[in-house]
Formats: structure tokens, sequence, C-alpha cells
């Protein structure tokens, strides 16, 4: 039986991610859910509803013999992070950079594989998830649908063939997202940087506004656009006189990222400690 956690159950990923859970086959289902406000609060009442609530659908799950289940967890600063590693065999993270720290910093004293997709992550973070996967398997990715995968894959490519190619991207999301650029495009700027052996921070422009002057060779745009309900769309460009190519990408629904969230986590199980992407998942 694997036993699912989530980290961030109540943000629109965590969501989601239940919602896939409950669609699967020969799966016990029970979630640690509450109000914004129940789980978000430090009270002791508040901590013994939801250990009552957690027990009684543990208890269902476990009389109805299945063979996997999630823990849904809304993690907030005060939380108990103890009872979501001790009854999960694998963590999901989708939650908030503060929230995914925290996570790290606790499983270094009790490792469990975790598969990580928050974004807006800095270094000191990022860091510390490296340094945590000496003890366990942890995934990494910005974005967890196969075709973005590809996307990258091919943008690496291009870049690397296209050598006097202009590099720009621009991505596309909903109304609500609070992170600018996306974890996405930066993965997707960073490839490209690479692949011409360039340092990112140093070439990356986010934005133009007056007279900024002619566009340098090496620099890289990466412009965020914000709207509606938009699930998330990246396009990459490489442009010279006389011609462009353009590789894009678009999500049409979130269960796209839940599903492929899932079927990690089922795989990283089976693996040892040690840092994984998306590339080792799919061997390319």
């Amino acid at each position: 039986m694997i036993h699912i956690g989530i980290c961030g159950s109540l943000g629109r990923m965590g969501q989601e991610i239940e919602r896939c859970l409950k669609d699967e086959q020969n799966m016990a289902h029970y979630s640690e859910q509450s109000s914004k406000n129940t789980a978000h609060s430090n009270s002791e009442s508040a901590t013994n509803n939801e250990n009552s609530a957690h027990r009684d659908k543990t208890n269902s799950a476990n009389k109805a013999n299945e063979s996997t289940a999630v823990l849904g967890f809304a993690f907030d600063k005060g939380a108990n992070l103890s009872e979501l590693f001790e009854k999960s065999g694998v963590i999901i993270d989708f939650s908030a950079p503060s929230a995914t720290k925290a996570l790290l910093e606790f499983a270094r004293t009790s490792p469990k594989p975790l598969v990580i997709g928050t974004t807006g992550l800095d270094e000191k973070t990022l860091e510390l998830m490296q340094s945590a996967s000496v003890a366990m398997p942890v995934f990494y990715a910005t974005n967890m649908s196969l075709g973005v995968a590809v996307l990258n894959l091919l943008a690496k490519q291009a870049a690397t063939i296209l050598k006097g190619f202009d590099i720009e991207i621009v991505e596309m999301h909903h109304r609500h997202k609070k992170d600018a650029p996306s974890g996405t495009a930066m993965t997707l700027a960073q490839s490209v940087a690479s692949a011409r052996n360039l340092d990112l921070k140093k070439v990356r422009v986010s934005g133009r506004d007056g007279l900024v002057g002619e566009r340098t060779k090496d620099e890289i745009a990466v412009m965020s656009l914000r709207g509606g309900d938009i699930v998330g769309k990246h396009t990459i460009g490489f442009y010279e006189n006389g011609e462009f190519l353009e590789l894009s990408h678009t999500a049409t629904s979130r269960a796209t990222f839940a599903k492929g969230a899932i079927t990690i986590a089922k795989w990283l199980v089976c693996q040892n400690a040690g840092y994984y992407t998306m590339n080792d998942f799919l061997r390319i």
C-alpha cells in the first residue's frame, strides 16, 4: 500500500491531485482536509478535530483494504509536520516557498520520498533540497507535464543548433498565480542559456520599457502575462533575419500536472536516495 501525502492540499494543485487520486481504481482515499481558517490555525482544538477526522477516515480506508491512500495536509507555519511524515509513504508538495523550505528542513530529521512541484524557490531552498537528497529520494520539477519535458529538450537542441538566433520566452497563466516568471519559463531559460554556455543571471531580461536600446546578442527575455483562468502556456522563440522558429506548449487542465505528480510519486518510492529530475524519470 502506498500512502501519498499532500503538502498544500488546500491549494489549486493540491485539490486537483486529490480529485485525480479519487478517480484511480483500487484506491482508498482519506484526507485531513478542512477550511482555510481551521487548517491554518495553531489552536489545540483545531489540531484535535483534524486528527479525529483523519482517524475516522483512516479506519474507513483500512476497512476498504484498498491499495493506495492519500493524506491531504494543509501546511502553514506552526502546523504539525510529524503526522504527515508518519502517515505518508511519499509526499507530494505543491505549497508555497516557505512551506517547502520547512518541509525539507523537517525531512532531514525524518527522511521520506519527496515530490516537489512548488515554484518560486530561492537558492537556499534549492541547496537545501540537494542536501536533503543525500538521505532520501527527492524529485524536483517546475512542471510535471510530459509535453513540457519534451519542449525543454527541443528548446535545448534548438539553442545549440541555431547559434545566431535571438531567444525570447513568453509564459501565460491565470490571474491568481503569485510568482513570475513561472518556474517552467525559468527552467526553459536556464536550459537554453546552459546550451550556449551563458550565465542566465547576466543575460536574462524580464521587461522592456522606454528607450532601452537595441537588443544585445546574448540576452534572453522571459516575459510574463497574467489573466483569466489560463492554466499555462509557454512559448520559446528563436528569431533571425528572414525566419523564426517558435515552440509552444499549452496546458488545458491542471489534471495534467496532478496525474504526472502521482505517477512520479509511485515511481519515486522505489528509488534510492538521490536528487531526481524529469529527465531521470523519462530516462532522456
